[in-house]
């Protein structure tokens, strides 16, 4: 059973890791986590803590970690659908069915037994045509000898008699469609002068399939004669009012789309002439193509293993670029982005890049999605925001710049922080208290909307800075400074950076797994501070740093001096973003440090895999931070 990885997101999401692991384990509450003795080792001492807002949990003696799966699959025995299937059913989400699924992904294609056509020249199609097909569960050229009927061919003369039907793969059959658009494009010199005009090369055509669909009313029809009532599923072949079928497609360049898996589930249609409207047109939702959870270019992405992404508006912005060079550019489908296609590309990358048109239309665009955005930003995920000048799309821009330029350009999109307050301060006055009023109380509305997180109270910060309410801003002797997270000493660096903005503990909870619980370290004992004490935390970021030093007055002996010596404003964090990320390296490297001194003396074999498998993980997610190994 294939189980798409945002069905068991969603099944984690509904699972209380806190309660089902409760009727296991004896838990109780102390600070934010649920701690017990832990069912994977003995002990008498509980060091097996579950963490309710991460939906993970962590034993500090035998390293034991994961979310709800991982714990029923190691306590059971259990492999990992029964175990998907149980919690599915408990959270009331339907699973996919695999013989369900394959059934609706059919079709009922006629056959013949007396009748045999011979096929025309023109459609047949070798095998060395075919360039990145997906393997077909039929003969992929089974159609084509049956395409372009012979004049004199008469199929109304076949007689129920004649023909009887068997399933066949929607699947297949657009495969073999996406074939047949190739081949006409070959005898479709105009069709071809549009991609040649839009400087695509071969290669590019050849690599995205690129094809053309005949001005016939019915080329379709005449070319799959056996597989109308396939090409109605899909949508390709539709019916007038009197009945009569025509093509969907006609007189266009064809952009066939793929799925995750990489085969064709739809088309879009481009015409050549500017005048027709609509200018595109898009096949409709079938059993095989659902627009709204589909990206164009996610597949080819993937294959190049893109890293950076960025979302654009349409197909030959997303061809342009992947030919420049920029490999993980993708374009919804002729819809507005929406929460599931920010979802797709947010499991890619937690960076994102949007690009938008300059105009009026384009800046509209780009508020809608920043409002779609905003309650999917939890901590760690960043959005940038790419406002092309005027008169330019992508496609345009890099042919003028070259990628070098474009990249530039590329880099320097605005955080959504940036865009937020350029945009915000655009339809104020911000000279006047009054103005600097409606700002905050607009960003109010906008931040509600945000997960509870660090993020959403820095964001506020950052603006009250910006508007004068907060702390001084860096003069320029700051700003010529020399200084780094990576010039700090970084046990120093997470107490100020703590001490500063308590609000970021939860970046830092799960550390404490990794810190020997004897340890006398100033960092663990903030840390177990904050724990107890982050649910009361005050919102507003000043008020939470008094907090936090009065809780911790036991410790200002030891954190004074670190406070003193480490100026957190001298590290140039501009923007909550930054900040965020930097937290997050800073965990992941000081999450290393201690798994490699735990490494040194293991207390069992079983404690030094699971140290070496979270040493590997860690390492990894540093390469995709891109911060260096401390």
């Amino acid at each position: 059973m294939a189980i798409p990885q945002h069905t068991i997101d969603q099944i984690l999401d509904r699972v209380d890791i806190v309660d089902l692991i409760s009727q296991r384990v004896k838990l109780k509450k102390t600070g934010r986590t649920y701690s017990g003795c832990c069912p994977f080792h003995q002990e008498k001492t509980p060091s097996f803590h579950v963490y309710r807002d991460k939906a993970y949990y962590h034993c500090f003696g035998c390293q034991a970690n994961g979310n709800a799966i991982r714990f029923l699959m190691d306590l059971d025995n259990r492999n990992f659908i029964d175990v998907i299937k149980d919690l599915a059913q408990q959270t009331g989400i339907e699973l996919p069915k695999d013989d369900f699924s394959a059934k609706k992904a059919t079709y009922q294609r006629k056959i013949t037994e007396t009748t045999t056509i011979a096929p025309s020249t023109d459609a047949i199609i070798t095998s060395n045509e075919i360039t990145d097909a997906p393997s077909l569960s039929v003969d992929p050229f089974a159609d084509f000898y049956a395409m372009e009927p012979m004049p004199g061919d008469d199929y109304a003369a076949l007689s129920a008699n004649d023909a009887t039907t068997e399933e066949h793969s929607l699947y297949d059959l657009l495969e073999q469609v996406t074939l047949y658009y190739q081949k006409q494009l070959s005898a479709a010199p105009h069709a071809q002068n549009y991609f040649h005009n839009r400087a695509l090369n071969e290669n590019t055509i050849t690599t995205w399939r690129l094809g053309y669909a005949p001005a016939d009313w019915n080329h379709l029809e005449k070319a799959f004669p056996l597989d109308i009532e396939g090409l109605k599923l899909v949508g390709l072949i539709r019916e007038n009012d009197s009945g009569k079928n025509f093509d969907l497609l006609r007189d266009r360049v064809i952009f066939p789309i793929r799925d995750s898996k990489g085969r064709v589930v739809g088309f879009g249609g481009r015409a050549l002439n500017d005048e027709i409207k609509p200018k595109y047109i898009n096949s409709p939702d079938s059993e095989v193509f659902h627009k709204n959870q589909l990206l164009y270019g996610l597949y080819e992405g993937r294959k190049n293993k893109s890293i950076d992404w960025l979302m654009v508006e349409g197909y030959m912005d997303v061809i342009a670029l992947h030919q420049a060079g920029i490999t993980g550019a993708v374009a919804t489908l002729g819809t507005a982005s929406n929460t599931d296609h920010l979802n797709i590309l947010f499991k890619q990358n937690p960076r994102l890049t949007l690009a938008f048109d300059g105009d009026a239309a384009g800046q509209k665009a780009a508020w809608r999605t920043l409002e779609i955005a905003l309650p999917l930003l939890n901590d760690g995920r960043e959005l940038r925001f790419f406002i092309l000048p005027d008169q330019h799309d992508p496609d345009s821009l890099i042919r003028q710049l070259g990628l070098e330029q474009f990249q530039q350009l590329l880099n320097k999109a605005p955080l959504l922080s940036d865009y937020l307050f350029a945009q915000l301060t655009k339809r104020y006055d911000i000279s006047h208290p009054e103005g600097k009023g409606m700002v905050m109380a607009e960003l109010r509305q906008l931040t509600n909307t945000l997960p509870n997180g660090s993020y959403k109270y820095l964001l506020s910060q950052s603006f009250r800075e910006r508007l004068g309410f907060g702390r001084k801003k860096f003069d320029s002797s700051t700003q010529d400074k020399d200084l780094s997270f990576d010039r700090i000493d970084r046990n120093h660096l997470l107490v100020a950076l703590l001490m500063h903005y308590p609000l970021l503990f939860p970046h830092f909870e799960t550390l404490r797994a990794f810190i020997p619980s004897q340890s006398n370290t100033p960092i663990r004992q903030l840390l177990d501070i904050l724990d107890k004490i982050y649910d009361t935390l005050p919102k507003d970021i000043e008020l939470s740093r008094y907090f936090a030093l009065g809780a911790a007055a036991n410790l200002h002996g030891k954190i004074l001096p670190i406070l003193n010596q480490v100026d957190i404003e001298d590290l140039q964090i501009n923007h909550p973003e930054e900040l965020d990320k930097h937290a997050q390296s800073l965990f992941v490297s000081m999450k290393i440090y201690y798994l490699k001194l735990k490494l040194k003396h293991p207390a069992s074999v079983k404690e030094a895999h699971n140290l070496k498998k979270q040493l590997n993980d860690a390492s990894r997610s540093l390469t995709e931070l891109q911060i260096s190994e401390p």
